[in-house]
């Protein structure tokens, strides 16, 4: 096991020390993960990661090497706090593919102080990153209108990340990853052929050899393959790929240069020379604009990086940890702009017959919802159990079930929420009668 008791600010610790001093750490406290807004541009945010931070806190724990590298920030008793770490409080939350929008509780964790808010920061590096990655993935799969879409962003992002960014990108429908740790890891498919130095090794005293390039890759992996045909000049990239490789070849691949114009003239020079099935996949520094606007363009496949493992704008969810309950008693944080609403909450989303999401309600832990705040309309609970008794429960969703809730609940937005352009949340997020905090 490698602890993930260090991934985590000083200041988590500093309060449980003082905590402990002060006789406050059990309080039994109630602590929310939601986001005040979303990212500008965005209509709605996916929940992901949360598997990920499960596992995390299975390996929160203080072995010797993690003590000692603390030893000089905490006093002896919080040394002895920690190295009995364990967290026996319940933690509930939405689904990982679940949709989010500003306020939703995504994660609600109950405990005794100190044992809550020591895995603040642990929560959001985890749900912030991943969120944001399958954020932006989403609205990529929503603008390809179904066509196929591999996630390469290795190389642009920590190596770490990168595996995380992969696994959320597969959530949110993206097809295959370059990335193989993810694809031991998380069984995302992999996929990858050959980039521009596998062409340009072929280049002796005599000039470049496109053909040979393209002769050794076909024997080593079939026509199944994909030819990367803008290394030189793309006609003659695409006439060498087909002569080389016979009308069978599965696909070529441009990089560079106007992709919609590129792909027009690539399609009917492949439908000229006979290679009527084989594809057209793009990449370059493509992102959900720039696949919305190549979406009448003859592109079969997209390959997507840079802009993927970084949220595409919105490296981070926002999403904030924040205490809203004391022994039962609401507590709420009054800043200017970064206020919130005290007492734990319920969520659940109204829609209509056809499906059609309405809105989301939050109402007050412990409380009914009354009939008349729904309506006619139907109504979904959001939050499921996690954890109980410091125990991961058993069902939670798997990655292929969190994977196929989100397309459906990509399905149920108003058409106008899966827009590109910037405008208010797809829904409306309502707080029925919220609490007082003191």
């Amino acid at each position: 096991m490698t602890s993930t008791a260090l991934l985590t600010d000083q200041y988590e610790l500093t309060m449980v020390s003082a905590a402990l001093a002060a006789g406050t750490a059990d309080r039994r406290c109630v602590f929310e993960v939601f986001a005040r807004r979303l990212p500008d541009g965005r209509r709605y945010g996916v929940v992901a990661g949360t598997e990920r931070l499960l596992d995390a806190l299975t390996d929160f724990r203080f072995g010797p090497a993690e003590l000692d590298a603390v030893r000089d920030v905490v006093d002896a008793p919080t040394l002895d706090w920690l190295a009995d770490y364990r967290f026996t409080g319940d933690i509930e939350g939405y689904a990982e593919g679940e949709l989010y929008f500003p306020g939703s509780p995504v994660l609600t964790v109950r405990s005794g102080f100190a044992e809550g808010v020591v895995l603040e920061t642990l929560a959001l590096s985890i749900l912030n990153h991943d969120s944001a990655v399958a954020s932006a993935a989403a609205r990529m799969v929503t603008a390809a209108a179904g066509r196929p879409i591999i996630e390469m962003g290795s190389r642009r992002t920590h190596e770490r990340a990168a595996v995380s960014a992969s696994r959320a990108a597969y959530l949110a429908g993206l097809t295959a990853t370059s990335n193989l740790e993810a694809a031991r890891t998380y069984g995302v498919p992999s996929a990858g052929t050959a980039a521009h130095a596998w062409t340009l090794l072929f280049t002796g005293a005599e000039g470049n050899d496109e053909r040979a390039a393209f002769a050794a890759q076909i024997a080593g992996h079939g026509v199944g393959t994909t030819l990367l045909v803008d290394t030189y000049d793309i006609t003659a990239g695409v006439r060498n790929a087909i002569d080389v490789a016979g009308t069978d070849l599965y696909a070529v691949r441009i990089d560079s240069g106007d992709l919609g114009v590129l792909a027009r003239q690539v399609r009917q020079q492949l439908d000229d020379l006979g290679a009527t099935e084989t594809k057209i996949v793009v990449s370059g520094d493509l992102d959900e604009y720039a696949i919305a606007s190549l979406r009448a363009e003859p592109v079969d496949v997209y390959g997507v990086g840079t802009s993927l493992v970084t949220g595409s704008g919105a490296p981070t969810a926002g999403m904030v940890y924040k205490l809203v309950e004391v022994d039962g008693i609401p507590v709420a944080k009054r800043s200017s702009n970064k206020q919130s609403q005290g007492g734990a909450k319920r969520a659940v989303r109204t829609a209509r017959d056809t499906g059609t999401v309405v809105e989301e309600i939050l109402y007050r832990d412990g409380t009914a919802l009354p009939a008349s705040a729904t309506g006619t309309l139907n109504t979904r609970e959001l939050q499921i159990p996690l954890v109980r008794g410091g125990e991961r429960v058993a069902d939670v969703p798997s990655l292929t079930d969190s994977r196929s809730h989100l397309a459906r609940g990509l399905v149920s937005l108003p058409w106008e929420g899966l827009g590109l352009s910037h405008g208010d949340p797809a829904i409306g997020t309502r707080y029925l009668n919220p609490p007082e905090a003191p």
